[in-house]
């Protein structure tokens, strides 16, 4: 599979290379506008310890609603099976920063992948502290995970969303009059926007999902969560992962992932591979153009599926 790996992987960054429809960046958010839409990027992690790359795998990017996947494992850890009372699990059918759900459903957001979700959950990683409290523990978790310490946050992109955030402060302030957000706004959404500004590579993100693959463990031998909690982190990721689009992900790759805005998605193979793509121009649901079709490829490539039975040599 060594060598199969590689050359799939070599065959993808050739057809993305090649493909005429990328996808628009971003641009609502100012610092993402400023992406080149050329650049494509891969990695995997494999669960016995190997690690493949292609195209731009060592640029950093705005890992954006990726961080959603640490900041809940963060937040499970916290509160454990209480967060389920303040946030549904449910897909939402709906556009990722959608405020329609909220009044029907008494300020419960449908599920934490979702902006109003993430939102809940930075309410509760944030846990009394100021902000940077919480960011600093996200970003010594990220680094942990990966073991990088380089991974930081880029405080232009931080900058700028908070300075065009209207529909997220709309959306805290909204779940606040229900009582679902619990501390000021400000030091809430100061929280989440710091989170999905952290710069990542493909190369340090598939590393990071690692534990995901590997029914909770780090492969240093630590536990990061139980076994039952990473295939239920797993189970939203396919799911609620990608949005209103999130069905259509599964049909079409049948892999969990969690896709975001700056163009990254995060795809776990449970037991095989933890897989980093990112391409920054996005399709209509806001999912990477390019980063989804080269997921499809390999998932076809390399029979990888939630829904196949192991092959031989697995």
């Amino acid at each position: 599979m060594k060598l199969a790996l590689s050359t799939i992987i070599a065959d993808i960054v050739a057809q993305m290379g090649e493909a005429a429809e990328r996808g628009k960046v971003a641009d609502y958010i100012p610092e993402l506008a400023k992406v080149d839409p050329a650049q494509f990027a891969i990695a995997i992690a494999t669960a016995d310890g190997d690690l493949f790359t292609g195209g731009d795998a060592d640029t950093g990017f705005s890992i954006q609603s990726v961080s959603k996947v640490f900041a809940l494992t963060l937040a499970l850890g916290k509160v454990g099976d209480q967060l389920w009372d303040r946030v549904g699990r449910e897909p939402s059918g709906n556009a990722f920063n959608s405020i329609v759900q909220l009044e029907r459903e008494a300020g419960i957001p449908r599920n934490p992948f979702i902006n109003a979700g993430a939102i809940v959950v930075a309410d509760v990683n944030l846990g009394g502290h100021q902000p940077r409290v919480a960011i600093g523990e996200m970003l010594r978790f990220v680094r942990y995970l990966s073991g990088d310490d380089s991974i930081a946050i880029n405080e232009d992109v931080a900058a700028s969303e908070t300075a065009t955030g209207f529909r997220n402060m709309a959306l805290a302030n909204y779940m606040r009059a229900f009582g679902n957000v619990r501390h000021q706004v400000d030091l809430v959404l100061g929280t989440y926007v710091h989170q999905c500004a952290i710069e990542m590579s493909c190369r340090q993100l598939a590393l990071a999902g690692r534990y995901l693959m590997l029914d909770g463990r780090h492969p240093d031998g630590g536990r990061v969560v139980s076994p039952s909690r990473a295939r239920r982190i797993n189970a939203l990721m396919l799911t609620c992962g990608h949005y209103d689009a999130s069905g259509d992900f599964a049909f079409r790759v049948g892999i969990p992932g969690k896709s975001g805005v700056g163009g990254g998605i995060l795809a776990i193979v449970p037991g095989r591979a933890s897989i980093a793509v990112w391409s920054p121009g996005l399709n209509d649901s806001g999912n990477s153009c390019l980063g989804t079709q080269a997921l499809e490829r390999l998932a076809r490539h390399t029979g990888w599926s939630v829904f196949s039975p192991p092959q031989e040599g697995d």
